[in-house]
């Protein structure tokens, strides 16, 4: 069970925290399941929409696994900026992340982990008009402009109010899986967008954009399971049509075949992990292939993103061959 605490302050933006609430929320009810406390320097807290949320003053126990989260609030940028928490929730705050913890904040949240020195030698990003303050407020921190969200070192700061909801997802694809976070988003209607260096929307949510159930049902195992084989034939069968009618259908809404997308989230996912420093032998056993070759052809056939378009056809790719199963995978 892990816990999420979010860390109020009085004015903060009711999207700033429902938004990861509501992805964090949703996790849950796909069987990760959360636990959330509401925690404030007074009991009530009133948003900058006028609605007062309930919270307490006492803290969770917490454990390296939770986390802490700092939803933004009302801030004028011209504005005198005061500390937005006293130095005992600042303390707590950095208390947390030197035991294993992580913590994060959405928008004006940014200013709140500032103040409790966990910027600092830290990338970091916050709302696009508070991004000068920010920067003037903590020079030795760099903020990183125009982005969705920075991850440096167990710190995650996220823009402004709708983009905690990218914050949330990207955490959710960390610990459950893109599989899981792609299910999470599809349910809340939102795109799992992602940042920097990385597309800024996945191929699980690139290649959405169609009406096709059977498609959507079978994208949704390959969502889950692209780590390991999956058969054709399994995939039109769970979907309620032929091997045929799946790989025709598939096609035509997403552009690529079951196999050549199955590939794409390997290709993209492994690309992650690499970035993130692990070997290509190491990220294409983390992905589902049986060794680095196919991973390697696969990074020298398309040397930066995954693209949009242009996939392979039925013909050409032996679709009931699961990808790493063979030679006859490198369609």
């Amino acid at each position: 069970m892990t816990q999420i605490a979010f860390l109020l302050v009085p004015g903060l933006h009711l999207l700033d925290l429902a938004g990861p609430a509501q992805v964090f929320s949703t996790a849950a009810q796909l069987g990760h399941p959360y636990r959330f406390a509401y925690v404030a320097e007074r009991e009530g807290v009133t948003t900058a929409q006028g609605l007062t949320v309930q919270t307490t003053t006492a803290w969770p126990r917490l454990t390296a696994d939770d986390i802490v989260l700092v939803p933004g609030w009302r801030q004028d940028p011209a504005a005198p900026l005061a500390p937005p928490i006293g130095a005992d929730t600042a303390a707590r705050l950095a208390a947390h992340h030197a035991a294993g913890g992580l913590v994060a904040s959405v928008c004006a949240g940014a200013f709140a982990l500032g103040h409790a020195g966990l910027l600092d030698g830290r990338r970091c990003t916050t709302h696009h008009g508070l991004q000068d303050v920010l920067a003037r407020r903590h020079p030795r921190a760099t903020v990183v402009r125009d982005v969705l969200y920075v991850t440096d070192g167990r710190v995650v700061t996220s823009a402004g109010i709708a983009s905690g909801i990218d914050l949330a997802l990207h955490l959710a694809a960390t610990r459950h899986g893109p599989g899981t976070a792609a299910r999470i988003a599809r349910a809340m209607v939102v795109y799992a967008r992602r940042n920097g260096d990385e597309p800024q929307a996945s191929a699980m949510l690139r290649h959405r954009a169609h009406l096709n159930d059977a498609v959507h049902h079978a994208q949704d195992l390959i969502d889950t399971g692209y780590t390991r084989p999956l058969p054709l034939a399994d995939l039109a069968a769970a979907s309620g049509v032929s091997e045929r009618t799946l790989t025709r259908r598939f096609t035509a809404a997403t552009g690529r075949t079951p196999l050549r997308y199955q590939q794409e989230l390997r290709l993209e996912h492994a690309e992650h992990l690499i970035a993130q420093g692990a070997t290509t032998e190491a990220a294409a056993h983390a992905v589902g292939f049986a060794d680095a070759r196919m991973l390697r052809r696969l990074r020298a056939a398309h040397p930066t993103a995954p693209p949009a378009t242009s996939a392979a056809t039925p013909a050409a790719t032996p679709a009931a061959t699961p990808v790493g199963a063979g030679p006859r995978a490198n369609a």
